[in-house]
């Protein structure tokens, strides 16, 4: 079997992707569980994965406010 390498892009993907989703569950006392499941029935999830390269050139926790923010407007509480 031949081993794919990972292009570039998607590797910083899943690096920002790996890194921001456990920020956001510490700023809002969940577990990483509860805030993966939060932010996929809220759009935080989709929001993520569409404009990851933006968010991951800011402060992180500028990124986690806009994930927050696009939950909210969803009928995320908290």
């Amino acid at each position: 079997m031949e081993k794919r390498k990972l292009e570039k892009e998607d590797s910083d993907k899943i690096k920002f992707i790996t890194y921001i989703i456990p920020k956001f569950a510490d700023e809002y006392k969940m577990n990483r569980q509860e805030a993966y499941l939060y932010l996929k029935k809220y759009g935080g999830l989709n929001f993520l994965f569409e404009h990851w390269w933006a968010l991951h050139t800011d402060n992180s926790f500028w990124a986690v406010r806009d994930m927050h923010e696009i939950c909210y407007q969803s009928g995320g509480w908290r």
